[in-house]
């Protein structure tokens, strides 16, 4: 039961962060080749739902 625990916060923690760069940096690479597509914008939209890009930080004071 433990064991189980540790490969979905595994899976969560490194897998689908990976997953999110990979398809972002593809569509990158795609539109940097092609121009804006469907499919690099396909891919754009899925790396957000998976792993969307954090706003800055601001201080406190």
């Amino acid at each position: 039961m433990i064991q189980k625990r540790i490969v979905q916060w595994a899976l969560m923690a490194i897998a689908v962060p990976v997953a999110a760069a990979g398809a972002r940096r593809l569509s990158r690479t795609i539109e940097a080749r092609r121009g804006p597509s469907g499919v690099s914008r396909l891919l754009t939209k899925g790396a957000d739902r998976l792993r969307p890009q954090k706003a800055k930080r601001h201080a406190f004071w």
